[in-house]
Formats: C-alpha cells, sequence, structure tokens
C-alpha cells in the first residue's frame, strides 16, 4: 500500500528519474574506493571499466597517465594494475605472502579447486612440489628427460627435412614436437606429426589459450551469473578444458591396468604412488580427479608457452641473419655439427644463451601475469590495497623497461652478455613472472628450448619465403604469438 501510495504521488515520469538515481547512489556508496586506493579512469555505474581494453598495449596507456599502480573496475571487481620492475618486483618477491593466485570466476568453474593453476594453500604446496619434483627427477637423476627432448629433437629435423627446403609454416610441427616431450613425461607417450586426432586436441588447447585473453573471457568473470547463461566463445573455453581433461583420464585409466608401483614409467605411475603414500592425508588432495586436472595444468602450460618461445626464437633468427650466424658459429666451434647437443653445453655458449633471453624478453610471450588477489591489507607503493582486491602485474612492462635495460625496443642479445662475451643475468629479466608461484616446469622448459633450437641451428639455416620480409607482427591471447609465417629450412 505504502510503495503503491508513493507511486501515485510522484508518478511515471518522476520514478523513471528517481530510480536510476537511487541505483546510481547505491552503486557509487558500494563499490566506493577506500581512502588513498590507486587512482584510474573513472567507471560506469554497475558496469565498471568493462569497455576499457584488456590487453598490455591498453594497460601500457593507462600507465602513462596514471603511474605504475592503477586500478579499473570489472563489474563489481576491483583490478589493480602493477607495472615497472621495481613495483612488480615488489608485489611478487618483496610481499609475496601478501597476496595468492586469484581463482577467476570462469577458471573457478572449470577446475573447481582441482590441480595446479587455480588452486591455493596446503593442496597446491603439496601438488607443486610433487610435481617439480618429479620432473626435475626425470631430468637430473635418470637424464631421461634430456633423452627425451634429444629424441624429439630427431623427429622434429627429419619432419623440417621433409620440405626439402621449401617454403612451410612450421607451428604444427614444433607445437606436436613440444607436446611429445611433455606427453612423455605425464603420461609416457608421443605422437607422430600426422596424427589427426592429437592436432585436434593441440587446436582445442591452442584455441582455449587465445580465448582466455579475450573480451569474453573479461565479460565472464565481471558478470558470472549473467554470462554463464549467455552463449558465446567464453562456453568453447569450459568444453575444451573438459575435453581435455577427460582425454588424459583415459591415459589414467589405461596405466592403472597395468601399474607396477616399483617400476615408474612417468607422471602418472609416480602420481598413483603418491596417492597411495598419502591417503591419509585428505587435505593435500592426491586422487585421481585432482591427477587428471594437474595432468591438464601440466600439459597445456608445458605446451603453449615453450611452442610461441621457439617460433620467436627462429622468426627471429630469420629476421636477423647476422644474429643467427653467430649463434651457427658458436654452435660449430663449441659443439660441431655431427655431435649431440647435450644440456652441459649450455654453460659453455653464452652467445646463444643470451639469444635464447633475449627472445623471452623480446617476445613478451605472457604480457599480462596470471592474477593474484590480496589475502590481508596491504601497502603497495604509496597505495593501500584492502584485502580481497584483485592484482594483475604488468610483466611486458618489466621486460621493456626503460630504467633497467639499455635499447629495450631493440632485440639485442647484447642485453644478457658482458664486456668479456660472458653470459650475465638481469634482475629485471621476468618473462614468466617470479615469487612462488613460479611454473613447476620452468626447468623442463628452458632445457626443452636450448635443445630444440641449439640442434635445429646446428642443423639448418632458417630464411624467408622468395621475395618475402618477415614480420614481427603478433596476436595476442592470454600469450603474446607471432602472426603464421613461413620460412625455408635449409640444411647445413
Amino acid at each position: 500500500m505504502i510503495l503503491y501510495a508513493l507511486f501515485e504521488l510522484f508518478g511515471v515520469k518522476w520514478w523513471l528519474i528517481i530510480i536510476p538515481i537511487v541505483l546510481i547512489l547505491v552503486d557509487y556508496i558500494w563499490n566506493k574506493n577506500p581512502p588513498n586506493f590507486p587512482p584510474g579512469p573513472l567507471p560506469l555505474p554497475f558496469l565498471g571499466n568493462v569497455f576499457t581494453g584488456v590487453d598490455y598495449k591498453a594497460m601500457d596507456k593507462l600507465t602513462e597517465e596514471y603511474g605504475d599502480i592503477f586500478s579499473l573496475r570489472r563489474g563489481s571487481t576491483k583490478i589493480v594494475y602493477v607495472s615497472g620492475y621495481k613495483m612488480v618486483k615488489e608485489a611478487l618477491v618483496t610481499q609475496v605472502d601478501s597476496f595468492a593466485r586469484y581463482v577467476t570466476p570462469l577458471f573457478g568453474e572449470i577446475y573447481q579447486g582441482r590441480g595446479l593453476s587455480f588452486s591455493n594453500g596446503y593442496s597446491w604446496r603439496k601438488q607443486q612440489q610433487f610435481a617439480v619434483s618429479h620432473l626435475k627427477n626425470f631430468g637430473e637423476g635418470k637424464k631421461t628427460l634430456e633423452h627425451h627432448i634429444q629424441r624429439e629433437c630427431h623427429f622434429l629435423c627429419e619432419a623440417f627435412k621433409e620440405e626439402q627446403g621449401h617454403p612451410f609454416d612450421p607451428l604444427v610441427k614444433i607445437n606436436n614436437a613440444v607436446a611429445n616431450v611433455i606427453g612423455t613425461l605425464v603420461f609416457g607417450q608421443r605422437y607422430e606429426y600426422d596424427d589427426i586426432q592429437f592436432q585436434k586436441l593441440l587446436r582445442m588447447s591452442a584455441e582455449s589459450v587465445h580465448l582466455t585473453g579475450s573480451v569474453w573471457n573479461e565479460w565472464y568473470d565481471a558478470f558470472p551469473s549473467i554470462m554463464s547463461r549467455i552463449p558465446g566463445p567464453h562456453h568453447i573455453i569450459i568444453t575444451n578444458y573438459r575435453r581435455l581433461a577427460a582425454f588424459l583420464k583415459e591415459k589414467i585409466e589405461k596405466h592403472k591396468l597395468d601399474w607396477d608401483p616399483n617400476e615408474p614409467r612417468d607422471y602418472i605411475d609416480t602420481y598413483l604412488a603418491e596417492i597411495e603414500k598419502r591417503k591419509n592425508d585428505k587435505e593435500a588432495r592426491f586422487d585421481l580427479d585432482n591427477l587428471a586436472w594437474c595432468m591438464v595444468d601440466l600439459f597445456e602450460g608445458g605446451t603453449g608457452t615453450t611452442t610461441t618461445t621457439l617460433c620467436w626464437a627462429l622468426l627471429y633468427m630469420m629476421k636477423y641473419p647476422l644474429i643467427q650466424e653467430k649463434v651457427q658459429e658458436e654452435i660449430d666451434r663449441m659443439i660441431g655439427r655431427s655431435s649431440i647437443c647435450t644440456l652441459a653445453d649450455k654453460a659453455s655458449m653464452p652467445y646463444t644463451n643470451a639469444v635464447l633471453h633475449e627472445v623471452h624478453r623480446k617476445g613478451n610471450i605472457v604480457p599480462l601475469n596470471m592474477s593474484r588477489v590480496a589475502i590481508k591489507d596491504t601497502t603497495l607503493g604509496s597505495y593501500f590495497i584492502p584485502k580481497g582486491t584483485v592484482m594483475i602485474t604488468n610483466l611486458s612492462s618489466v621486460l621493456n623497461d626503460k630504467r633497467e635495460w639499455e635499447t629495450p625496443d631493440t632485440f639485442n642479445p647484447g642485453h644478457f652478455l658482458d664486456s668479456g662475451g660472458h653470459f650475465r643475468r638481469r634482475d629485471a629479466f621476468f618473462p614468466f613472472s617470479a615469487g612462488k608461484r613460479l611454473c613447476p616446469g620452468e626447468y623442463l622448459a628452458r632445457a626443452e628450448l636450448f635443445l630444440l633450437f641449439t640442434i635445429l641451428l646446428q642443423t639448418f639455416t632458417f630464411c624467408p619465403s622468395p621475395g618475402e620480409e618477415p614480420s614481427l607482427d603478433s596476436h595476442l591471447g592470454f600469450t603474446r604469438a607471432p602472426m603464421p609465417y613461413k620460412f625455408c629450412a635449409v640444411p647445413r
């Protein structure tokens, strides 16, 4: 009765004015920033800054306007963006205990607290420790990692030779080779480069990574209850991840049939043994379901970024033939053309090592790091970051920080060489984040990239297609990848 009386009192026109004003005031009060919160562009009521670009280039422009720490709002979620080496290091290293991995609504729906990438706390620590230990033991203890990579290098070189020096797109072959290495370590199997079903799986995985960096993912995370009911590419991400998990669950079931705890063949076998060991430690979540999602993280994480990095590396060699020649001179001098490259050779090849580091820097593979969330009230720089605030570190700004790099806009291996030509580490080298949440497969990725790159340059010279100039243009998803290109792999 009271509402009806008020409606009669003011009339329809007044209510059409009053209701939006009241809603805007409620939104303002509900989402009002606390004192000394990082500045940022004015958000729209209810929507926030959803029309602001989601890529690192848009973040760079906002950094120029608001400084190294600024904020955006997606729906009701407040996000703080951190740029520049000094501030990113403070966030990821100095204040590492102030932030945890943020599980976005989309990936919360997909993973549901399982796996390595979208979990936190005790379970994540135990799963992370186990994965790192497995990959390192296979690499450093039995040297099977090195053997697997060398073997796959042979298959990849043979596939390149089949092109007989004619122009071809190397992406499919490289992606298959990289996937075979992690696949052998995780589920004990490799696939031929013309295997249709495996190629379909790899395309599906790449599609998911690309869509993760799209506006559809941003909209889902801003308005999950609405977007979950609206058709769109965001549903493809969910479907693809579930299909990949189903593929890997089949591998687990096959392993259970002939599993011998005394003769572990791969990650699945060692995990099955760990399930038995930790059956009383329920919080660690060592079970078959979690095994499948840990495998998803290892397989996808161990395939996409390494493939993209190697594609950038070969593109840069084609673009800068003098650098390619210097790499090959070092290979010929330290290894020769007939000896098999080993991981031990890396220590005596500073120029090749410097080139690969510069590929990581200039390739800028993961421009915007995976999200964190403040787990307590924190001061970052001079700003107050309340508990529950999402934080994204702009790794691109670190790799291109003019205060840290002599020629940030140029592909320059000299960034990683001292005056005597020896390799030198750089503090602002954060290609895949820093702190506690480093990828468990980082050791594998570094070993794989060095061996694949060195053996390919030992075997071939890479040239542009006749009449074409190599382009360094890229396309963005979650990762930054080169546009499709062709080259000629000329046997040396």
